[in-house]
């Protein structure tokens, strides 16, 4: 991709201005790097082809027997599909995880207790094309083989039912619950390296009716436009405002379409705003009606552990009101080790997996951990956003 090296320079100094600006102990979006018409993790773009294409059963916990040292891997070559990949997301340290409420019966679960994993992926892809690579098991058995979410980051309104509802009725036909990540609000990642999506709000519902008729009437997880809430600072009142009802109307949107849906509003992160505010914020935009959510997402892109961001989540949802019944999903994909001292945010050293993808936890108010972020695929330094780096994978698997 032409320029990256500028981008990811840009990127970074983007970040240390806001940074500077917001303090210390306020983090940066934790979403997704788009660059042109999108690249990266788990998608479903519009490629050319009229056809509907996105990519990650549920097993148990990666953490596994110790391993070897590294082999030396192979010559191989890496696919980069159009899709995105998350953006700086500079964190503070996160230091110990911090202990979490006293674990209690989860709440019911649905029927379904599996996600689903679509068979097309860029870890899939370098998998299959590398079998002879010592990296190759490792990375098949703990990164292809887990289920992980589908993201829709391009504005394409004349497909955009018939490729979301590709990989629902998938789902459905394997019995297994997907997850979606509808990513085009208009204004996305206030021009930030994540700029894009939808022209306007009154496109972008268009977009989420088309989105929401896709669904089908199967178990799906829904997770709703990572940063649009907790990034809202950069915008005026009027524009947060608008903002915040169209969210509110996606809501309902995707709900009524789907009964079975379970959307989840924008929490940010535990490293972000305090969950009062945050809370505040998510009330705004109807996270606290049962008309259009079933709760929050913490974590996405981000590496925070995960007994940090179970706190987090229960004290913004205890914050926010609203029925009982709202939960919280957490991305555990890269967050086995916690954020790096550092605060780096691209392709930082020493990560490891977190809590395999599962919609039964064991935690009170904890519907699931997911993997939104697909590991292995790069922040932009180890690569171009959104390349499957086997080194980075298997780095993170071992």
């Amino acid at each position: 991709m032409s320029g990256q090296r500028a981008q990811r320079l840009a990127a970074r100094r983007a970040e240390r201005r806001r940074a500077s600006r917001r303090g210390a102990m306020v983090a940066v979006a934790s979403a997704v790097v788009v660059v042109g018409t999108v690249t990266g993790m788990m998608s479903a773009l519009d490629d050319g082809r009229g056809t509907d294409e996105a990519r990650p059963d549920v097993t148990s916990s990666p953490f596994l027997e110790p391993l070897p040292a590294v082999p030396t891997p192979s010559p191989s070559k890496t696919s980069a599909s159009p899709s995105p990949s998350p953006s700086p997301s500079k964190a503070k340290p996160s230091p110990k995880p911090s202990k979490s409420e006293t674990t209690t019966k989860p709440k019911t679960q649905p029927a379904s207790v599996q996600l689903y994993r679509h068979p097309e992926s860029n870890v899939l892809e370098w998998v299959r094309a590398n079998r002879d690579d010592p990296r190759r098991p490792l990375i098949e058995s703990r990164i292809a083989d887990r289920p992980a979410a589908v993201w829709f980051a391009d504005y394409t309104p004349s497909n955009i039912t018939s490729r979301v509802r590709a990989i629902t009725s998938a789902g459905s036909a394997n019995g297994r619950v997907p997850i979606v990540v509808p990513y085009a609000i208009s204004n996305r990642d206030c021009g930030g390296p994540s700029q894009g999506g939808a022209p306007d709000l009154g496109a972008y519902d268009g977009w989420i009716d088309k989105f929401a008729a896709g669904l089908g009437s199967g178990e799906v997880i829904v997770v709703l436009e990572p940063d649009a809430i907790a990034q809202s600072d950069c915008l005026s009142e009027g524009d947060r405002g608008a903002r915040f009802a169209s969210l509110a109307r996606a809501g309902r949107v995707l709900k009524a379409a789907n009964p079975k849906a379970r959307v989840y509003f924008d929490a940010g992160h535990s490293d972000w705003n305090t969950p009062e505010k945050q809370a505040g914020l998510l009330r705004q935009a109807g996270a606290a009606s049962a008309a259009s959510s079933d709760g929050v997402f913490s974590n996405v892109s981000n590496f925070n552990r995960t007994g940090d961001e179970i706190t987090y989540v229960r004290r913004t949802l205890d914050a926010l009101g609203g029925p009982a019944s709202l939960g919280a999903v957490i991305d555990t994909s890269r967050n086995g080790n916690g954020a790096p001292p550092d605060g780096e945010w691209c392709d930082p050293a020493g990560r490891k997996l977190g809590q395999a993808p599962t919609l039964t936890t064991g935690e009170a108010r904890i519907d699931a951990y997911l993997w939104v972020k697909l590991p292995g695929e790069s922040d932009g330094c180890k690569a171009a956003p959104g390349t499957f780096t086997p080194d980075y994978a298997y780095d993170l698997a071992r």
